[in-house]
């Protein structure tokens, strides 16, 4: 905002000239062009007076301004106001053209000069042509701030799919009639959740040696940010994202040489296509499976196996038996809450057949 302030009172400085020499429309031009930059009295003021003098007469106005003329060829060396004739000799008209053609741009296909078929690879060789053509800090021609901003924005909305389709069903300017949630998101994504200066640096990686802009966050508070420009390196960012990926390699090769190490079960207590073979433990005569070579690998610890398989089974058995019981009291207490008997009787026949046979096996 500061860099649009300076811009403003130069425009004020100018539209000042431009009434000494009787020129009241060019003026006119430079104070409304202050308002947009950056709103003030001053300005406003001296509209105000424009307009009154169009209505009353000029000869008040006209003595104002040649006075003020007077006061500036007084105070001002002959040496400095050279020098502000020679102030545009820090941009190149190639550059002023430039600005002059994004700034001029209502659709943000223009501004990166893209059709709407664009590929993506387009779409950032674009962007990166135009924003070190109109960064700041590199392009000093009036306006320059206003086209790098409109740079970023157009990159943020054309790169963001939703943002896009959004942008392509309402136009930069268009409103359906009665705003509906899409476009009340796509308004709020049209003023950009992050800044062209944050973008640029994103992008890049970096900005320019001496640039210090000046941007506004969603606070409406002003900051001075650094940035430190440096060309993007292809090899360091290779390794950089090989050290993000890293750690994601390094858990899924554990996880690969853990499927190798850990042994598969011994034993099923429901038949799969590995587990095949039925038995029966010799104590509770428990039904469980085995695979196709378990006599030759586990025959002489047997006994150790039909004691885990029992214990497993009873385990099962154990925690069935406490969901059906709960099941069952829950529903009685309801039933009684709730005086209904119909509902009461239901709960009373529902039978609890993990603990039936639970009882059954504490009785063999």
């Amino acid at each position: 905002m500061d860099g649009n302030k300076d811009e403003s009172e130069r425009c004020i400085t100018i539209a000042l000239r431009c009434i000494a020499a009787g020129e009241k429309e060019k003026a006119k031009k430079f104070l409304q062009k202050s308002e947009r930059l950056y709103p003030s009295k001053r300005a406003a003021d001296l509209l105000d007076s424009l307009d009154s003098s169009a209505q009353n007469g000029e000869a008040g106005f006209h003595d104002d301004s040649h006075s003020y003329a007077r006061k500036r060829k007084a105070s001002v060396p002959k040496e400095s106001s050279e020098e502000k004739e020679k102030a545009p000799s820090d941009y190149t008209s190639e550059q002023l053209a430039a600005v002059k053609r994004i700034n001029g741009c209502k659709d943000f296909y223009q501004v990166l000069e893209l059709s709407k078929d664009f590929s993506e690879s387009d779409l950032k060789k674009a962007y990166r042509k135009l924003a070190l053509q109109m960064h700041p800090d590199k392009n000093k021609a009036p306006g320059a701030t206003e086209a790098f901003k409109s740079v970023g924005k157009a990159y943020s909305i054309l790169s963001d799919k939703e943002k896009r389709r959004q942008y392509d069903l309402y136009g930069p300017e268009m409103q359906p009639s009665r705003p509906s949630r899409d476009y009340q998101e796509y308004s709020n994504g049209f003023d950009g959740d992050i800044s062209p200066e944050e973008l640029f640096n994103m992008f890049f990686g970096g900005g320019f040696p001496s640039g210090n802009l000046h941007r506004r966050g969603h606070h409406h508070t002003t900051r001075r940010t650094y940035y430190t420009y440096r060309e993007p390196q292809q090899s360091e960012s290779g390794l950089s994202l090989f050290f993000q990926l890293a750690p994601i390699l390094l858990l899924v090769v554990l996880s690969m040489l853990s499927s190798f190490l850990v042994s598969d079960a011994v034993f099923s207590l429901q038949r799969t296509e590995k587990y095949r073979i039925e038995r029966k433990t010799a104590n509770l005569h428990i039904n469980y499976y085995v695979k196709d070579d378990f006599r030759a690998e586990f025959k002489s610890d047997l006994r150790r196996i039909e004691r885990a398989v029992e214990e497993e089974y009873i385990g099962q058995l154990r925690g069935n038996c406490f969901r059906e019981r709960n099941y069952k009291e829950n529903m009685m207490w309801r039933a009684r809450n709730y005086g209904d008997a119909r509902l009461y009787q239901k709960a009373m026949d529902m039978t609890t057949p993990s603990c039936d046979n639970l009882q059954r096996v504490y009785a063999s």
